[in-house]
C-alpha cells in the first residue's frame, strides 16, 4: 500500500501528484509537522499543521492517509499568505528543522524528494483549486464523540512541541 497526494480531487487524470510509501509517508507527515508547529503564528497555519497531523498512519492505518491539495484549510481571501506560510514549512522541513526530536533519523534523499515534489504541487495549486466545502466539513466534524477536530487553544505535545490532532501527538504515536 502507498499513499498518494494529489493536485485536485476532481480531474486526477493527467494531474501531477505525489506518491509515497508507507514509511516516507510517515516522514513526510512528521517533518512537515515539526517545521509547522516551529512556525506557525496566526489560527490558520496551526490548522495547516494540525490538518496535516491528523494525516497519522498510526491513528488511521497504512496506505490510508492520500489528499488532495483542495482539502486543505485554504482561506481564500488569504490564499497568497496561506500558500507563503505551506512554502515556507516546506523549506524549513528541507533544512531539517525539529529533527532532532525525531526517534529516526530520515533517510534524507528520499525525504528531500518528497518535500520538493511537494513544494512543486503547492506551487502548481492556483485560488481557484480551493474547495471551501472540504473546510467546512473538517473545522466541524467529531472525531469519535472524543472532541472537535481541532482542540481549543491549539494545545502542544509536552515532548515533541507539535500541535496536537484530534489522534493526539503524530510523533508520539509513532513511538509506540
Amino acid at each position: 500500500m502507498a499513499n498518494t497526494v494529489y493536485l485536485t480531487s476532481h480531474n486526477r487524470i493527467d494531474q501531477p501528484e505525489l506518491d509515497m510509501s508507507n514509511v516516507l509517508t510517515r516522514i513526510f507527515i512528521d517533518t512537515l509537522v515539526l517545521s509547522g508547529s516551529l512556525l506557525a503564528e496566526t489560527d490558520r497555519e496551526k490548522e495547516f499543521v494540525i490538518w496535516l497531523a491528523q494525516h497519522d498512519q498510526y491513528a488511521m492505518g497504512n496506505g490510508t492517509v492520500s489528499f488532495s491539495l483542495d482539502e486543505m484549510p485554504w482561506e481564500p481571501n488569504h490564499f497568497k499568505e496561506n500558500k507563503f506560510f505551506m512554502l515556507r514549512m516546506i523549506e524549513q522541513a528541507l533544512q531539517g528543522a525539529g529533527w532532532e526530536r525525531l526517534s529516526y533519523t530520515p533517510i534524507d534523499k528520499d525525504i528531500r524528494y518528497a518535500l520538493t515534489a511537494f513544494r512543486e504541487l503547492i506551487l502548481l495549486f492556483g485560488k481557484d483549486d480551493i474547495d471551501t466545502n472540504h473546510y467546512k466539513y473538517w473545522r466541524t466534524m467529531e472525531e469519535d464523540d472524543n472532541g472537535h477536530t481541532i482542540s481549543e487553544g491549539y494545545p502542544k505535545c509536552d515532548k515533541h512541541e507539535v500541535y496536537l490532532s484530534c489522534f493526539g501527538c503524530v510523533l508520539c504515536n509513532g513511538e509506540t
